[in-house]
């Protein structure tokens, strides 16, 4: 890390790698401030023909070079530093995510126990779960060795057996992952890591079968007793481990790793710091979203407590034959206001799979891909919500009793009515046609409750603001206020169900320029009213509401309790959303189509003509 003063710091240059594209961005200070100059990117070149990751980021700072002017590379194709005039750059940064993410096999004694609990911390800490092995697994030893060697995981994680019990089993299975000898999806030369995280009394016996074959790591035992799980543990072991080899181990990344001015940092930490960042500075509580080729990462700050989850099988091109195959046919399609045939349906998503940087060219296509976005989005929230273990703050060991119950109950901490701002990231959202489509994705995805402002990172830049925060937080602050974030506005949803055709809010705005709006939406019905940006300053205009839902209602004040409050415009305004909490769509496919179509017509969302040839 150079040793540079923050005044030093004229010109930065970022860099994210993720699984398919690398994104460049050129900050500059204009005066006091520091300001977005351009983007560039190109495609991520971590697979044949390339396999260095290096190339696409040169290739992205290529395009910054075309776009600018500025020289930013020298004939070796080196980054040349410091900045000089038109020339150079003071700091160079990045982040990563190129090599479709963690991979990982579990294995465990008992499988609906220990592999379980298992499966449950490698998932936590954002690994593809590949396969789980057990004793019980019904699979012939020879059968589960040819498994280990076929899938070549990055990494495995070995548990079983509680604290002081039988040791004999657990040692079996260590047995059958030494005699499978696996060796690692990426790198030669360098042995797979393997945690244990089973009983104390097996260490020895453990240490001694797998010591010469592979790079084990021993952490606390997942199941010290059969009554608790502690999985904090074995999932910061993940953590560490992904950085040291699997990262270290993608094509080209010890290069860029001598290029860059501070440590590398996974694409989705980076954007955790800065949702936190802005949670924190503003007093909020908010959700962020950060929809990816191959997985889609979750992040929330309730009540100051920061928890991030990654659904390492949701994405939009890598993994979105496996949203296809986890949401069902059915759940994407209720989304799509038009017939489409189901063989025509999956060919469009293996084709997605097989080339993950090919856009939307018709209108049905683009309606189709933003149904699947959704449906990601709904998934991954599940998982979110659903991990108690993270998102008690406090508590990080659970009790057998609470892995039995299937409500959520208080466990979660996440509380729709009390959310303040969901912001999402990622092309699809990031570089949706109107900005509107990305503000439905959202409400529908999440189906926030009450009064919930909504924004989008504009060209995908939270990643590279993140790693800068860590060296230069003004700098990160100011381009995200300024040039990050797209305020779309605000959404209000009533809480409460009620009959079609039935009014169940009534509404005034008292809008900046001292006119007033006001209106009743009935139940099953979208609306929208304009409230924009300040012109001179590019900030969300404001304006007075009062919000009268009628009884057994809630927009946030209490069933049938009026609340007043500022409500914050954007590019898509306000958008009322009466189609009531929880959220059914008709079950009749064609009134679901013509319900659908109306809300569209209602925010704006495609163009009138196209809604109306499907």
């Amino acid at each position: 890390m150079k040793d540079l003063k923050p005044e030093d710091i004229k010109v930065i240059l970022a860099t994210d790698c993720g699984s398919t594209t690398t994104k460049a961005i050129l900050i500059e200070r204009k005066g006091d401030e520091y300001r977005l100059i351009v983007r560039g990117e190109a495609p991520t070149t971590v697979e044949a023909p390339f396999e260095d990751v290096t190339m696409g980021v040169l290739n992205a700072v290529g395009e910054v070079e075309e776009l600018t002017g500025r020289k930013l590379l020298d004939e070796h194709g080196k980054i040349i530093s410091p900045a000089k005039d038109n020339v150079g750059t003071d700091l160079y940064i990045s982040t990563s995510s190129a090599g479709g993410g963690l991979q990982m096999m579990v294995a465990g004694v008992v499988r609906s126990m220990t592999a379980e609990s298992a499966e449950r911390a490698a998932l936590g800490a954002g690994a593809i779960v590949m396969d789980v092995i057990a004793s019980n697994d019904k699979r012939l030893p020879h059968e589960q060795i040819q498994r280990i060697r076929h899938l070549r995981p990055d990494m495995i994680l070995l548990s079983g057996g509680i604290d002081g019990g039988t040791t004999t089993h657990v040692v079996e299975i260590a047995e059958l992952i030494a005699a499978a000898d696996p060796k690692p999806r990426l790198g030669i030369g360098y042995k797979l890591p393997v945690i244990y995280a089973g009983n104390v009394d097996a260490r020895k016996a453990v240490q001694k079968t797998l010591g010469d074959k592979v790079a084990l790591d021993i952490v606390d035992n997942l199941r010290p007793v059969l009554e608790r799980e502690n999985l904090l543990p074995a999932r910061e072991k993940i953590h560490d481990l992904f950085m040291e080899h699997v990262m270290a181990q993608a094509p080209g990344y010890k290069k860029l790793m001598n290029w860059t001015d501070a440590p590398i940092m996974p694409t989705p930490g980076a954007v955790g710091l800065i949702i936190k960042t802005i949670a924190d500075q503003e007093g909020i509580e908010a959700v962020g979203v950060d929809i990816g080729g191959a997985t889609t990462d979750i992040f929330s700050v309730f009540q100051g407590v920061f928890n991030r989850t990654v659904s390492a099988n949701l994405g939009m091109s890598y993994s979105v034959s496996n949203v296809f195959a986890e949401a069902g046919l059915e759940n994407v399609m209720r989304w799509v206001p038009f017939h489409m045939d189901e063989r025509d349906l999956r060919n469009r998503v293996k084709n997605k799979m097989i080339r993950p940087t090919t856009i939307p060219q018709l209108m049905e296509e683009l309606i189709f891909e933003q149904a699947i976005a959704k449906e990601a989005l709904r998934l991954a929230f599940i998982q979110h919500k659903s991990f108690a273990t993270e998102l008690k703050g406090i508590q990080q060991q659970r009790t057998i009793g609470d892995a039995f119950t299937q409500e959520l109950g208080g466990q979660t901490l996440v509380n729709m009515m009390s959310l303040n701002m969901l912001i999402g990231s990622g092309g699809v959202l990031s570089h949706a046609p109107r900005r509107q489509q990305a503000a439905l994705m959202l409400i529908d995805g999440f189906l926030p409750e009450g009064i919930t402002r909504l924004a989008v990172d504009s060209i995908f830049m939270m990643p590279q603001l993140g790693v800068l925060s860590t060296v230069h937080p003004k700098a990160a602050t100011q381009v995200f206020d300024k040039d990050c974030l797209i305020h779309l506005g605000t959404c209000i949803a009533p809480v409460g169900e009620s009959k079609e055709e039935k009014e169940i809010l009534d509404y005034k705005f008292i809008l900046p320029d001292g006119k007033t709006e006001e209106g009743s939406v009935k139940y099953g019905q979208m609306r929208r009213i304009p409230l924009g940006l300040d012109q001179a300053t590019g900030a969300p205009l404001t304006c007075q509401a009062i919000l009268e839902p009628h009884r057994g209602f809630d927009v946030g004040g209490g069933r049938g309790d009026k609340v007043e409050t500022t409500i914050h415009g954007g590019v898509t305004g306000i958008i009322i959303d009466c189609r009531g909490r929880p959220f059914k769509l008709p079950s009749d496919h064609k009134v679901r189509i013509r319900k659908l179509k109306e809300w569209m017509s209602a925010l704006d969302i495609y163009p009138q003509e196209a809604l109306e040839r499907l």
